[in-house]
Protein backbone atom coordinates (compact mmCIF):
# COMPACT_ATOMS: atom_id res chain seq x y z
CA UNK A 1 0.00 0.00 0.00
CA UNK A 2 1.37 3.45 -0.58
CA UNK A 3 1.00 6.42 0.76
CA UNK A 4 0.84 10.25 -0.92
CA UNK A 5 4.24 13.03 0.86
CA UNK A 6 2.96 16.33 0.48
CA UNK A 7 5.37 18.91 -0.15
CA UNK A 8 5.59 21.51 3.10
CA UNK A 9 7.48 24.08 1.90
CA UNK A 10 11.32 24.54 0.16
CA UNK A 11 14.17 26.37 1.31
CA UNK A 12 17.81 27.08 0.37
CA UNK A 13 19.83 26.67 3.59
CA UNK A 14 23.94 26.67 3.88
CA UNK A 15 25.01 23.30 4.46
CA UNK A 16 21.57 22.02 3.87
CA UNK A 17 23.23 18.62 2.65
CA UNK A 18 24.45 18.22 6.15
CA UNK A 19 21.32 19.04 8.01
CA UNK A 20 19.77 15.63 5.95
CA UNK A 21 22.82 13.87 5.65
CA UNK A 22 24.57 15.07 8.26
CA UNK A 23 23.97 15.57 11.87
CA UNK A 24 23.18 19.09 11.30
CA UNK A 25 20.28 19.22 13.58
CA UNK A 26 19.25 19.61 17.26
CA UNK A 27 16.32 20.31 19.03
CA UNK A 28 13.22 18.63 20.55
CA UNK A 29 10.57 17.51 17.76
CA UNK A 30 8.37 20.51 17.14
CA UNK A 31 11.28 22.79 17.83
CA UNK A 32 14.08 21.52 15.36
CA UNK A 33 16.91 23.42 14.52
CA UNK A 34 19.81 23.89 12.17
CA UNK A 35 23.29 24.10 13.12
CA UNK A 36 25.41 24.42 10.26
CA UNK A 37 28.65 26.02 8.97
CA UNK A 38 28.02 29.30 6.89
CA UNK A 39 31.61 29.93 5.74
CA UNK A 40 33.69 31.02 9.31
CA UNK A 41 30.69 30.87 11.10
CA UNK A 42 27.99 28.61 12.66
CA UNK A 43 24.74 29.41 11.93
CA UNK A 44 21.58 28.53 14.06
CA UNK A 45 18.17 28.04 11.68
CA UNK A 46 15.37 27.45 13.60
CA UNK A 47 13.13 25.23 11.23
CA UNK A 48 9.32 26.34 11.82
CA UNK A 49 10.77 29.74 11.58
CA UNK A 50 12.74 29.48 7.95
CA UNK A 51 10.12 27.31 6.30
CA UNK A 52 7.53 30.58 7.37
CA UNK A 53 9.72 32.41 5.66
CA UNK A 54 11.92 33.91 8.15
CA UNK A 55 15.11 31.90 6.31
CA UNK A 56 17.47 34.39 8.39
CA UNK A 57 19.60 32.59 11.25
CA UNK A 58 18.38 33.13 14.57
CA UNK A 59 22.15 33.06 16.04
CA UNK A 60 25.56 32.82 14.92
CA UNK A 61 28.45 31.88 16.17
CA UNK A 62 32.29 32.58 14.78
CA UNK A 63 34.47 29.21 14.19
CA UNK A 64 37.14 29.00 16.36
CA UNK A 65 38.96 27.07 13.79
CA UNK A 66 38.13 28.02 10.55
CA UNK A 67 40.10 25.91 8.32
CA UNK A 68 39.33 23.05 10.72
CA UNK A 69 36.17 21.28 9.07
CA UNK A 70 35.82 18.22 11.34
CA UNK A 71 34.18 17.97 14.52
CA UNK A 72 30.32 17.74 15.22
CA UNK A 73 29.49 21.15 17.77
CA UNK A 74 26.56 21.92 19.50
CA UNK A 75 24.31 25.06 20.05
CA UNK A 76 22.84 25.43 24.02
CA UNK A 77 18.75 25.60 24.05
CA UNK A 78 18.78 29.19 25.04
CA UNK A 79 21.47 30.13 21.81
CA UNK A 80 23.86 31.77 24.62
CA UNK A 81 26.82 29.57 23.58
CA UNK A 82 28.10 26.82 21.20
CA UNK A 83 30.57 24.08 21.98
CA UNK A 84 32.87 23.22 19.24
CA UNK A 85 35.10 19.89 19.26
CA UNK A 86 37.86 21.07 17.49
CA UNK A 87 40.91 18.99 16.62
CA UNK A 88 43.01 19.73 20.09
CA UNK A 89 40.18 22.13 21.84
CA UNK A 90 36.62 21.50 22.81
CA UNK A 91 35.70 25.83 23.11
CA UNK A 92 32.67 27.10 23.98
CA UNK A 93 31.94 30.63 22.63
CA UNK A 94 29.68 32.96 24.08
CA UNK A 95 27.22 34.64 21.37
CA UNK A 96 29.33 37.72 21.66
CA UNK A 97 32.06 35.67 19.89
CA UNK A 98 33.98 35.79 22.94
CA UNK A 99 35.56 32.69 24.07
CA UNK A 100 33.92 31.30 27.54
CA UNK A 101 36.83 28.20 27.97
CA UNK A 102 38.73 25.87 26.64
CA UNK A 103 39.16 22.27 27.39
CA UNK A 104 42.64 21.02 25.56
CA UNK A 105 42.82 17.76 24.78
CA UNK A 106 45.70 15.67 22.62
CA UNK A 107 45.24 15.79 18.76
CA UNK A 108 42.93 13.94 16.74
CA UNK A 109 45.71 13.86 13.96
CA UNK A 110 46.58 10.23 13.37
CA UNK A 111 50.36 10.70 12.23
CA UNK A 112 52.83 9.62 14.90
CA UNK A 113 55.15 11.68 16.46
CA UNK A 114 53.62 15.04 14.44
CA UNK A 115 54.63 18.48 15.07
CA UNK A 116 52.48 21.20 16.31
CA UNK A 117 53.86 24.31 15.71
CA UNK A 118 51.78 26.56 18.47
CA UNK A 119 49.59 28.13 16.10
CA UNK A 120 46.02 27.11 16.63
CA UNK A 121 44.84 27.66 13.57
CA UNK A 122 47.18 24.45 12.38
CA UNK A 123 44.98 22.15 11.34
CA UNK A 124 46.85 18.26 10.96
CA UNK A 125 46.52 15.87 8.56
CA UNK A 126 43.36 12.85 8.75
CA UNK A 127 39.58 12.94 9.31
CA UNK A 128 39.42 11.62 12.28
CA UNK A 129 37.19 13.94 15.03
CA UNK A 130 35.00 13.72 18.01
CA UNK A 131 32.00 15.32 18.59
CA UNK A 132 30.29 17.72 21.53
CA UNK A 133 26.71 17.42 22.58
CA UNK A 134 25.29 20.57 24.88
CA UNK A 135 22.47 18.91 27.40
CA UNK A 136 19.10 20.00 26.75
CA UNK A 137 19.20 21.90 30.37
CA UNK A 138 22.26 23.99 29.14
CA UNK A 139 24.40 23.06 32.10
CA UNK A 140 26.96 20.21 30.76
CA UNK A 141 28.63 19.41 27.37
CA UNK A 142 29.32 16.16 26.38
CA UNK A 143 32.55 15.65 24.57
CA UNK A 144 33.94 13.01 22.82
CA UNK A 145 38.41 13.49 22.76
CA UNK A 146 41.38 11.92 22.38
CA UNK A 147 43.18 11.46 25.70
CA UNK A 148 46.87 10.38 24.17
CA UNK A 149 48.71 11.42 21.24
CA UNK A 150 48.29 8.44 17.78
CA UNK A 151 51.79 5.73 18.35
CA UNK A 152 51.49 6.20 22.31
CA UNK A 153 51.38 2.81 23.99
CA UNK A 154 48.80 4.32 25.73
CA UNK A 155 46.84 6.20 23.48
CA UNK A 156 42.89 6.57 24.59
CA UNK A 157 40.07 8.09 23.96
CA UNK A 158 37.19 9.18 26.62
CA UNK A 159 34.02 10.37 26.54
CA UNK A 160 34.14 13.47 29.23
CA UNK A 161 30.96 15.35 30.68
CA UNK A 162 32.27 19.02 31.35
CA UNK A 163 30.47 22.29 33.22
CA UNK A 164 28.56 24.44 30.86
CA UNK A 165 29.54 27.37 32.87
CA UNK A 166 33.16 26.93 33.41
CA UNK A 167 34.49 23.90 31.55
CA UNK A 168 35.39 22.24 34.41
CA UNK A 169 35.22 17.98 33.88
CA UNK A 170 33.25 16.49 35.88
CA UNK A 171 32.90 12.90 35.28
CA UNK A 172 35.03 10.66 32.27
CA UNK A 173 34.09 7.58 31.01
CA UNK A 174 37.51 5.86 29.08
CA UNK A 175 36.97 4.18 25.93
CA UNK A 176 38.47 1.47 23.80
CA UNK A 177 37.78 3.17 20.69
CA UNK A 178 39.93 4.45 17.77
CA UNK A 179 37.60 6.70 16.27
CA UNK A 180 37.14 7.99 13.11
CA UNK A 181 34.46 10.61 13.68
CA UNK A 182 31.07 10.48 16.26
CA UNK A 183 27.92 12.18 16.96
CA UNK A 184 25.97 12.23 20.38
CA UNK A 185 21.99 12.40 20.62
CA UNK A 186 20.53 13.37 23.49
CA UNK A 187 16.79 11.66 25.30
CA UNK A 188 14.12 14.78 25.34
CA UNK A 189 13.60 13.45 28.64
CA UNK A 190 15.25 11.23 30.40
CA UNK A 191 18.92 13.01 30.64
CA UNK A 192 20.51 10.54 28.85
CA UNK A 193 22.90 10.90 25.93
CA UNK A 194 23.79 8.67 23.62
CA UNK A 195 27.40 8.36 22.20
CA UNK A 196 27.62 6.82 18.31
CA UNK A 197 31.84 5.99 17.77
CA UNK A 198 32.38 4.67 14.28
CA UNK A 199 35.68 3.65 13.97
CA UNK A 200 35.37 2.11 10.27
CA UNK A 201 36.18 -1.80 9.51
CA UNK A 202 36.82 -2.15 13.34
CA UNK A 203 33.00 -1.69 13.88
CA UNK A 204 30.62 1.01 15.79
CA UNK A 205 30.97 1.63 19.85
CA UNK A 206 28.16 3.07 21.18
CA UNK A 207 27.54 4.19 24.57
CA UNK A 208 24.60 5.61 26.65
CA UNK A 209 24.78 7.71 30.12
CA UNK A 210 23.40 10.48 31.92
CA UNK A 211 25.02 12.94 34.56
CA UNK A 212 22.51 12.70 38.04
CA UNK A 213 24.72 15.92 39.16
CA UNK A 214 26.96 13.77 41.03
CA UNK A 215 28.13 11.10 39.03
CA UNK A 216 27.20 9.02 35.68
CA UNK A 217 24.58 6.83 36.04
CA UNK A 218 23.33 4.19 33.62
CA UNK A 219 26.49 3.87 31.84
CA UNK A 220 26.15 1.32 28.98
CA UNK A 221 28.74 0.72 26.71
CA UNK A 222 28.98 -1.55 23.69
CA UNK A 223 32.68 -1.31 23.02
CA UNK A 224 32.80 -2.88 19.45
CA UNK A 225 29.46 -3.55 17.77
CA UNK A 226 28.16 -3.17 14.08
CA UNK A 227 25.05 -0.27 14.96
CA UNK A 228 25.02 3.01 14.47
CA UNK A 229 22.70 5.60 16.70
CA UNK A 230 20.01 6.83 14.41
CA UNK A 231 17.27 8.94 16.39
CA UNK A 232 15.69 9.23 19.83
CA UNK A 233 11.82 8.37 19.79
CA UNK A 234 9.99 11.33 20.60
CA UNK A 235 8.07 10.59 23.35
CA UNK A 236 9.03 6.76 25.08
CA UNK A 237 12.69 5.93 26.53
CA UNK A 238 13.80 4.04 23.39
CA UNK A 239 16.20 4.84 20.69
CA UNK A 240 16.44 4.07 17.29
CA UNK A 241 19.91 2.08 15.44
CA UNK A 242 20.50 0.49 12.04
CA UNK A 243 23.00 -2.51 11.42
CA UNK A 244 25.45 -1.24 9.61
CA UNK A 245 25.34 -3.40 6.58
CA UNK A 246 21.40 -2.58 6.11
CA UNK A 247 20.45 -5.66 7.65
CA UNK A 248 17.76 -4.26 9.98
CA UNK A 249 16.46 -1.54 11.59
CA UNK A 250 16.23 -1.99 15.74
CA UNK A 251 13.91 -0.07 18.39
CA UNK A 252 16.17 -0.33 22.05
CA UNK A 253 14.84 0.84 25.41
CA UNK A 254 17.46 2.91 27.03
CA UNK A 255 19.04 0.22 29.13
CA UNK A 256 19.69 -1.91 25.84
CA UNK A 257 16.48 -4.31 25.72
CA UNK A 258 15.78 -5.12 22.13
CA UNK A 259 11.96 -3.94 21.71
CA UNK A 260 11.50 -4.74 18.30
CA UNK A 261 12.99 -5.27 14.95
CA UNK A 262 12.27 -4.47 11.05
CA UNK A 263 13.96 -6.14 7.80
CA UNK A 264 13.84 -4.25 4.42
CA UNK A 265 11.56 -5.84 1.60
CA UNK A 266 12.61 -7.92 -0.86
CA UNK A 267 15.58 -6.30 -3.60
CA UNK A 268 13.98 -5.60 -6.98
CA UNK A 269 17.66 -5.84 -8.24
CA UNK A 270 18.77 -9.91 -8.07
CA UNK A 271 22.18 -8.88 -7.76
CA UNK A 272 21.82 -6.31 -4.37
CA UNK A 273 20.80 -7.69 -1.64
CA UNK A 274 17.84 -5.77 0.24
CA UNK A 275 18.91 -3.32 3.07
CA UNK A 276 17.99 -0.67 4.95
CA UNK A 277 20.13 3.18 4.49
CA UNK A 278 21.13 4.17 7.88
CA UNK A 279 19.11 7.66 7.55
CA UNK A 280 15.91 6.49 9.28
CA UNK A 281 14.32 8.20 12.52
CA UNK A 282 10.94 9.31 13.86
CA UNK A 283 8.28 10.97 11.79
CA UNK A 284 6.29 11.07 14.44
CA UNK A 285 6.03 8.90 17.88
CA UNK A 286 4.14 6.32 15.98
CA UNK A 287 5.37 6.12 12.61
CA UNK A 288 9.74 5.57 11.17
CA UNK A 289 10.88 6.28 7.95
CA UNK A 290 13.69 4.14 6.42
CA UNK A 291 15.02 4.09 2.63
CA UNK A 292 16.31 1.62 0.73
CA UNK A 293 18.30 3.93 -1.75
CA UNK A 294 21.71 2.01 -0.98
CA UNK A 295 20.33 -1.26 -2.16
CA UNK A 296 17.90 -1.15 -4.61
CA UNK A 297 17.36 0.50 -8.09
CA UNK A 298 13.58 1.22 -7.50
CA UNK A 299 14.98 1.90 -3.67
CA UNK A 300 12.21 4.18 -1.97
CA UNK A 301 11.12 5.73 1.31
CA UNK A 302 8.97 3.39 3.85
CA UNK A 303 6.53 3.81 6.71
CA UNK A 304 7.31 1.34 9.61
CA UNK A 305 4.76 0.77 12.52
CA UNK A 306 7.29 2.73 15.47
CA UNK A 307 6.30 -0.16 18.39
CA UNK A 308 6.86 -3.09 15.92
CA UNK A 309 8.40 -1.66 12.96
CA UNK A 310 6.55 -3.90 10.33
CA UNK A 311 5.85 -2.21 7.20
CA UNK A 312 3.06 -0.14 6.51
CA UNK A 313 3.16 2.12 3.52
CA UNK A 314 5.84 2.71 0.83
CA UNK A 315 5.73 6.86 0.25
CA UNK A 316 4.77 7.98 -3.20
CA UNK A 317 6.03 11.82 -4.04
CA UNK A 318 4.98 14.59 -6.69
CA UNK A 319 6.06 14.58 -9.99
CA UNK A 320 9.62 15.26 -10.76
CA UNK A 321 10.75 15.12 -7.16
CA UNK A 322 13.22 12.22 -6.19
CA UNK A 323 13.49 11.92 -2.72
CA UNK A 324 16.79 11.12 -1.90
CA UNK A 325 17.86 10.71 1.65
CA UNK A 326 15.61 12.01 4.54
CA UNK A 327 15.69 12.76 7.85
CA UNK A 328 12.27 12.83 9.80
CA UNK A 329 11.70 15.57 12.17
CA UNK A 330 9.76 13.69 15.10
CA UNK A 331 6.61 16.01 14.96
CA UNK A 332 5.00 14.82 11.33
CA UNK A 333 7.32 15.91 8.96
CA UNK A 334 10.57 15.26 7.44
CA UNK A 335 13.22 16.70 5.31
CA UNK A 336 15.37 16.01 1.97
CA UNK A 337 17.69 17.61 0.22
CA UNK A 338 17.77 18.14 -3.58
CA UNK A 339 21.75 18.32 -4.74
CA UNK A 340 20.76 19.95 -7.98
CA UNK A 341 19.10 22.63 -6.54
CA UNK A 342 20.56 22.91 -3.36
CA UNK A 343 17.09 22.84 -1.82
CA UNK A 344 15.56 21.33 1.34
CA UNK A 345 12.06 19.91 0.73
CA UNK A 346 10.06 19.34 3.97
CA UNK A 347 7.33 16.96 3.66
CA UNK A 348 4.01 15.25 5.35
CA UNK A 349 1.95 12.82 5.26
CA UNK A 350 -1.66 13.38 3.07
CA UNK A 351 -4.41 12.92 5.02
CA UNK A 352 -6.65 9.95 5.42
CA UNK A 353 -9.98 9.04 6.00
Amino acid sequence: MTVDAVLRGAVALPGGRELVLGFGWEGRPGARRAVLRDAARLAVFELDAVFGGRPEPSVTFPLPWPGWSGGVHSVSPDGAFAAFSGQRAVRAVNRDGSTRWEYRHACWGPEVGHPHSGDEQQVCEGSEHGSCRISDDGLLVWAHVPVSGPGEDDYAEAWVVLDAEDGRELARLPLESVAEGSHQQSHPDTGHVGLCVGMGQDGIGLYWARWDGERLRDVRVEEVGERILTDVHPERPAYLTVQHDGWDVQLHDLDGTLLAEGTPPPSTDPDSPAGWDWQCGFVDPHTVLVSTLDYDDDGAHWLLDAATLTLRNRLTYPPGHTPGYARPLGDGTWLTFEPRSGLVHRWSLAPTG
